[in-house]
């Protein structure tokens, strides 16, 4: 039986000038936006219903991606022209940019002690997080990246060129390339730990939901949106997941039947009336959206008894 649900617009909030990109959670529970203004912003909660926006940097490009990494206060951004940015929010280290990418870097990771940055120019790069050095690239694709995500065993990265491709985490080879993942590029991915399986979303507006193993093989098919996935994301439990799309609408989704359970849209929810670029869980119950409407929607999502 697929679970019931609650959805709840909590507020909207302003500020950005142009398209927001990406959310990325930080420190006691806030988080940091960024975009097509180029700026960095934190958002601290001061208190019931009041978040406050603080610009931490500028730039004079549009921000594709962001990576927090809580370990030494850093925040990690990629541009367009494929340049990172290195910021010490304690400000005691000076900030670091990087030419790095010859095109625009389009995802961040972490996983374990080392970053990872995925470029316009099909190369994925391994950073060491401490002394933010070079530790290798990998040529993958004459396509850009678009998506990476990780299980216990691989690494997965999703291409311009339609392809995932598997690659051993612990010797860093590739194992598999889906070559044909979508009839477009593969915008985002998830893996379910719970059940080992791998959803990936295309701009050709198909979920598919991929099982593990030394290939992969596909599990199931939706036809989940009208146009571009550009996220998905597991609430912390693994009992929900989301999807955002260029359709404009987020989609909650029972992670254990993949059944569709609710459709968070502009004129019945309040929703975004633009594309949805990116989400983020803050909590269990509390959703993160934004898009090019230049808005950051809070959304409490809970799951009924």
């Amino acid at each position: 039986m697929s679970l019931k649900i609650s959805i709840q617009h909590i507020r909207t909030l302003t500020g950005h000038n142009g398209a927001v990109y990406h959310l990325q959670k930080a420190s006691n529970g806030d988080f940091i936006s960024a975009g097509g203004d180029g700026w960095i912003v934190r958002w601290t909660t001061e208190g019931e219903g009041v978040e406050t926006g603080k610009l931490i940097a500028k730039t004079d490009t549009q921000i594709f991606s962001l990576l927090y990494d809580e370990s030494n206060e850093l925040l990690v951004a990629g541009d367009m022209h494929g340049e990172l940015h290195f910021i010490y929010l304690d400000d005691s280290i000076e900030t670091r940019r990087i030419q790095h990418h010859k095109k625009g870097v389009f995802g961040i990771k972490k996983y374990g002690d080392s970053i990872y940055t995925l470029g316009g120019d099909g190369i994925l790069s391994k950073w060491n997080h401490q002394n933010l050095q070079n530790v290798e690239s990998m040529k993958l694709s004459d396509q850009s990246l678009r998506s990476m995500t990780a299980s216990s065993t691989a690494f997965y990265i999703g291409g311009s060129d339609r392809s995932i491709t598997m690659i051993d985490r612990g010797m860093g080879k590739v194992i598999n390339v889906e070559k044909y993942a979508h009839e477009n590029s593969v915008f985002c991915l998830a893996f379910d730990t719970k059940v080992q399986h791998l959803l990936s979303g295309g701009r050709d507006a198909m979920l598919n939901i991929w099982t593990e193993g030394e290939s992969l093989s596909i599990y199931k098919g939706i036809t989940a949106h009208l146009f571009t996935i550009n996220a998905i994301q597991f609430n912390p439990s693994g009992k929900l997941f989301a999807t955002a799309s260029r359709d404009k609408t987020i989609k909650i989704w029972d992670a254990q039947s993949y059944k569709l359970l609710k459709v968070i849209e502009a004129i019945r929810d309040l929703g975004h009336v633009n594309s949805v670029n990116h989400i983020l869980w803050l909590s269990e119950s509390i959703l993160l959206s934004c898009s090019d409407d230049r808005t950051i929607k809070i959304w409490e999502i809970k799951i009924r008894s």
